[in-house]
């Protein structure tokens, strides 16, 4: 079982518990525990779907809190992630899958999200989270691995 609060993670966690307080912290609309998931580095940034790059904590905690206060949290859930791991840095990209309420009742879309973490003092933390508008259907993944059939 995956821990899903920042307290929880520290210095023998890992990406992995980062991110999955990220979303955690994403869906509950908590902009304290997000915030928490953020290094403490002046060059932090955060790129919302079709939005702005946003540099520093200050700036990356007020488009969240204009988020939350919109619509009280994001519903959203990274899936089919792939890694790039090294001894200081890890490299996520997921494709996440957003619950969107419409009149209708609610839907789903696809975003895709590049998020990177460095180890630091306070552990591993991110410290760039990029995401990329999203579509209706799920989006297809282009690769130059041979698909399998079992």
């Amino acid at each position: 079982m995956r821990k899903t609060n920042i307290q929880a993670a520290s210095l023998e966690g890992d990406a992995d518990d980062i991110e999955a307080a990220f979303y955690d912290a994403l869906q509950r609309g908590d902009v304290e525990q997000l915030m928490a998931c953020w290094a403490d580095e002046d060059d932090i940034f955060c790129i919302h779907p079709g939005g702005p790059r946003v540099v520093g904590a200050g700036a990356i905690r007020a488009t969240f809190e204009a988020m939350f206060s919109e619509g009280g949290s994001v519903r959203a859930w990274p899936e089919r992630v792939r890694k790039t791991v090294a001894v200081g840095s890890s490299v996520h990209n997921v494709l996440e899958r957003v619950e969107v309420l419409t009149p209708a009742g609610p839907t789903h879309a696809w975003v895709i999200a590049t998020n990177v973490y460095h180890r630091t003092a306070q552990g591993w933390r991110l410290v760039a989270h990029h995401a990329s508008p999203g579509t209706t259907s799920e989006i297809q993944e282009v690769s130059d691995a041979p698909s399998v059939l079992h």
